[in-house]
């Protein structure tokens, strides 16, 4: 009898499973869909909202080719990893969200200004060219900026400061101004040389492109999409954080394989939900990261974990990924993010390629992000990320740490902009990075929290003076490009008697490079000038790279958590999310490292002058 149990249950648990497989379900969409059909690969639904309005855990919606002008949002998520909803493009097809839509029907006023009159109706209840980009942080620089925009041919124009500027333009940039009124939208706009009524013209009509209205909407996968041109809100970390595409406080969210495009402020956001009005400044943020975790849930079980990846983000005047709180214990790996904020129309505080408050156990690895003003920015409680085995280049400066107290590693880095580091933080390992650029340390009087290890929960509150870093095992490359002009220090802002100790070890100097005081076992090599200017090639991007079997010398630790130790401020270990220990056994491109006597810098390579492909790399393990 016990055996005849034993057999009907796992004869149920067998059923079950089945049962669960064959509910999942695979809605389709396609343009010429009906959204009164079922969903099936012969009877495709006509939108993505219908389609979000019928999946439940662990359904997927394909959406098979063309250009879809709505927004996703999603009414509801997974309940696991194994049990969530997926919406995906049909393989192999190109598959457009867009914020925008077409305007015809343009009279030319004069030359090549052409104007057109749109019912407010036209926008229904969200008006994009009477919004204004307003909020903390936010400097519009003496004039309004709205977050309407206008597109021809995919591209978009630029808003003017007034009408006589698009009437009367004074150089080659293309011009528009928007002017609403109780019952109607007029617009300007400036298209030399061409005739708008011919070519595609689009104006944004829709705050986000996938976004859900309600918090706390799991367990979302987003794959294969060109999601684009959306109206999109100023995003400072005290607010809730409308991006072209975002996460609204929620958990366990994949967005990869993504091309993103076109937001007049932020691109993908990982952050807040709103929690009331707090007051932009030091005092406010604090008084809001007790709010979110005692009123909003911030803590591992409900709020983060997400994996961006793979993703290609451009065209975002605020940030290519932000995330207040939201985007802590993720994976944002293997993104090409490029020309953020190029525009300078306006100014603030927020720019960036990836801009993270709270980056708790949050891992960056294996991005790229160039043509941006700070390419990484850790600002307020990074304790415990990893930023390893990024590129960066062509940045006004590469990585900011502001205000975090740590641990922190960053390593395998490859930092090629003039301004690689600026360090108002403490707590950081620095290791078999490549600098190629000045870096700086400075000091802040600001107060700002640390938290227990691995958690969200605030343990205390701590100065920023500067101190507590570790600096094993880097290149450091003189910031001229010039052979023969004079040398330059890698770093700028001394550690001034430090409160907590900086540990300098193992580190190489070439290019003109000249050591910080406290290095202990430099090795010079200042008279080797690799060019290290990135070069775009039509398969990626490639540098010059020379290495000599002298740079193993003197030999070198191999870098663990034994040899971190702890942070000084927060008493949290270097080590992994897990518990586990960190040992920086691969190199930039994931090839191991030998224990002992291994190549400064970010490359395990043999000796030799090369052209050396750094974009696009294979997906490596990161450090172990």
């Amino acid at each position: 009898m016990h055996r005849m149990n034993s057999v009907l249950m796992a004869g149920a648990i067998v059923l079950s499973m089945m049962s669960g497989i064959a509910s999942a379900r695979t809605y389709h969409v396609s343009g010429s869909g009906n959204d009164a059909n079922e969903g099936g690969n012969n009877a495709p639904l006509k939108t993505i909202s219908a389609a979000a309005q019928l999946a439940q855990p662990g359904d997927s919606i394909t959406v098979h080719e063309g250009v879809y002008r709505e927004r996703g949002n999603p009414p509801r998520g997974g309940t696991s990893d194994d049990k969530r909803i997926v919406y995906q493009a049909a393989p192999g097809e190109k598959v457009v969200i867009t914020g925008a839509e077409p305007v015809t029907g343009w009279a030319k006023v004069k030359d090549d200004c052409w104007t057109v009159k749109l019912p407010n109706s036209f926008f229904g209840s969200f008006n994009p060219f009477s919004d204004l980009i307003e909020g903390h942080w936010f400097d519009p620089r003496d004039r309004q900026h709205h977050t309407g925009a206008i597109y021809l041919n995919g591209d978009w124009l630029t808003e003017a400061a007034s009408l006589e500027a698009v009437l009367s333009p004074t150089n080659g940039t293309s011009l528009w101004f928007g002017q609403v009124d109780d019952e109607y939208t007029t617009l300007h706009a400036h298209f030399p040389g061409v005739d708008p009524n011919r070519e595609l013209v689009e104006v944004n009509a829709r705050r986000t492109v996938f976004y859900p209205d309600q918090p706390g909407i799991n367990y979302i996968t987003v794959r294969g999409f060109t999601l684009t041109q959306a109206a999109t809100p100023w995003a400072p970390p005290t607010v809730e954080q409308i991006g072209l595409i975002g996460t609204h406080w929620s958990k366990g969210w994949i967005i990869e394989d993504n091309i993103i495009s076109h937001s007049v402020c932020a691109g993908v956001t990982l952050g807040l939900k709103d929690m009331g009005e707090f007051q932009g400044n030091l005092k406010g943020y604090t008084r809001m990261i007790h709010h979110a975790m005692t009123d909003g849930g911030w803590s591992k079980e409900n709020i983060g974990s997400h994996v961006v990846r793979g993703n290609r983000i451009s065209n975002c005047e605020q940030a290519g990924i932000c995330g207040s709180l939201g985007g802590a214990f993720s994976r944002i790996e293997n993104n090409e993010i490029c020309d953020i904020h190029v525009r300078r129309l306006f100014g603030g505080q927020e720019q960036g390629g990836i801009k993270l408050h709270g980056a708790v156990d949050t891992v960056i690895r294996g991005n790229c992000v160039h043509g941006a003003p700070r390419a990484l920015w850790l600002d307020w409680m990074g304790q415990g990320a990893v930023v390893s085995e990024n590129l960066a280049y062509d940045n006004h400066l590469d990585l900011y740490l502001e205000v975090n107290h740590g641990p922190a590693l960053v390593a395998n880095n490859l930092f090629l902009s003039g301004h690689n580091l600026s360090n108002l933080s403490r707590g950081t390992a620095f290791v078999h990075n490549l600098f190629a650029g000045r870096l700086t340390v400075g000091d802040t009087p600001r107060i700002t929290p640390y938290l227990k290890p691995h958690s969200t929960t605030v343990a205390g509150e701590h100065a920023n003076a500067p101190g507590d870093d570790r600096f094993y095992n880097n290149i450091y490359a003189g910031y001229s490009q010039t052979k023969g002009d004079h040398t330059k220090s890698f770093l700028r802002g001394e550690y001034a008697a430090p409160s907590l100790p900086v540990v300098m070890k193992g580190n190489l100097f070439i290019r003109g490079a000249t050591p910080y005081a406290a290095e202990t076992s430099a090795a010079l090599f200042q008279d080797v000038w690799p060019d290290l200017t990135p070069v775009q090639k039509p398969d990626g991007v490639y540098i010059e790279w020379t290495s000599q079997s002298k740079w193993r010398k003197p030999a070198r630790n191999l870098v663990t958590t034994e040899l971190l130790g702890s942070a000084g401020v927060s008493g949290a270990r270097f080590e992994h999310a897990d518990g586990s220990p960190i040992r920086v056994t691969t190199d930039y491109f994931g090839k191991p490292r030998y224990k002992r006597s291994s190549m400064p810098g970010p490359f395990a390579l043999p000796v030799g002058r090369t052209q050396l492909k750094i974009w696009p790399k294979e997906r490596g393990r990161g450090c172990q």
